[in-house]
């Protein structure tokens, strides 16, 4: 058996701190083959250096804690697509950012941003929403129309009225210029988080898309998702304004630990008529082929992504894709309301 290293030997030869691995330990990231009981001190073995290299690199690149977690304990040809799966999403975010830049520049030096988009695309769209099979009110709204696809889930004793509000302050924005749409969709959210001050302990999650030509803006504050599905890949675009999403993003929760957490649904980020409640905007390039699908948790919550990706897959059109999906969910238990909404980009 190879002589143990020092923390100190394995860390210079992991390119790694001892600060470091000692977080990778307390997360069950990376184990140290042996800990001195008197003093707590930590010793690794040779073999261990390839798979703290690999950790090293996945943080190069940005990997957040929890998914290189899950990456490292996946077959190698399983790791090797998940590190490709989340260096497109990467750039795929990285491009809509430099494109927001470009937009934002041309703004500040006069230009006209609408010159940027140069393609139209049009839309084939469905939404549905279903009470469950557990819930005796529906206080989910779901929304496809020309333009716009949205999707809000109310909470509290006027949930239903709060998601129906979230949507309503967006559809007059549709035929806003795409040098508007951002303000628009800023100071709209804004002004229904203020109305939401008057259904008292009431409020509601809002993920909506506005399509202007090539380009549309992604809007999201909440729980609820939107997802892109691209070239047969699924795409988690938005980030859950959650307490168990926060604790995963710090490696201090897996993904299966936060499906049973208690505190699961518990929101750090909603339109409540609370200060800070303000929803993230985003600037997103279209093409042609692309499949959106925006969802509530009553969706995300009992589908896992695979399955998700799968139905969107199988399904010929938008109609199709959100009856199956509320089949599914459904099927899993219905525990809360559902709601989506698909749209194709043509």
């Amino acid at each position: 058996m190879a002589e143990l290293l020092t923390i100190g030997a394995f860390a210079r030869r992991a390119e790694l701190t001892p600060k470091a691995l000692r977080l990778y330990d307390e997360l069950g990231l990376l184990r140290p083959a042996q800990v001195d009981p008197a003093s707590g001190y930590r010793y690794y073995e040779p073999a261990q250096l390839e798979q703290a290299r690999l950790v090293s690199r996945l943080r190069l690149l940005g990997m957040p804690l929890a998914r290189i977690t899950a990456v490292c304990v996946l077959p190698p040809a399983a790791a090797a697509a998940a590190v490709t799966a989340y260096w497109a999403q990467v750039e795929h975010d990285t491009e809509s950012r430099r494109r927001l830049a470009l937009f934002l520049a041309d703004h500040l030096n006069g230009k006209d941003p609408a010159n940027m988009t140069t393609a139209s695309f049009t839309l084939r769209s469905a939404a549905a929403s279903d009470t469950g099979l557990v819930r005796e009110t529906n206080q989910d709204t779901a929304y496809a129309g020309p333009g716009l696809l949205a999707v809000a889930d109310g909470f509290g004793p006027d949930g239903a009225r709060a998601s129906v509000l979230a949507v309503d302050a967006l559809k007059a924005l549709t035929d806003r210029p795409a040098a508007d749409v951002r303000t628009a969709l800023a100071e709209s959210v804004a002004a229904v988080n203020l109305r939401m001050a008057e259904l008292g302990a009431s409020g509601s999650t809002l993920t909506a898309l506005l399509w202007t030509g090539s380009e549309l803006t992604l809007v999201h504050v909440g729980d609820s998702r939107a997802y892109l599905l691209r070239a047969g890949e699924l795409f988690r675009i938005t980030t859950d304004h959650s307490l168990v999403r926060t604790l995963i993003d710090e490696g201090r929760l897996t993904e299966d630990e936060a499906a049973a957490h208690p505190q699961r649904a518990l929101l750090t980020r909603a339109l409540d008529g609370r200060e800070g409640s303000d929803a993230d905007l985003s600037l997103r390039e279209s093409r042609a082929g692309d499949r959106y699908l925006l969802c509530s948790d009553g969706l995300s919550a009992v589908l896992p992504d695979p399955d998700i990706r799968a139905a969107l897959v199988a399904a010929d059109d938008p109609d199709v894709a959100v009856r199956d999906l509320v089949t599914l969910a459904r099927r899993a238990g219905g525990p809360d309301n559902v709601a989506c909404a698909v749209a194709d980009v043509e």
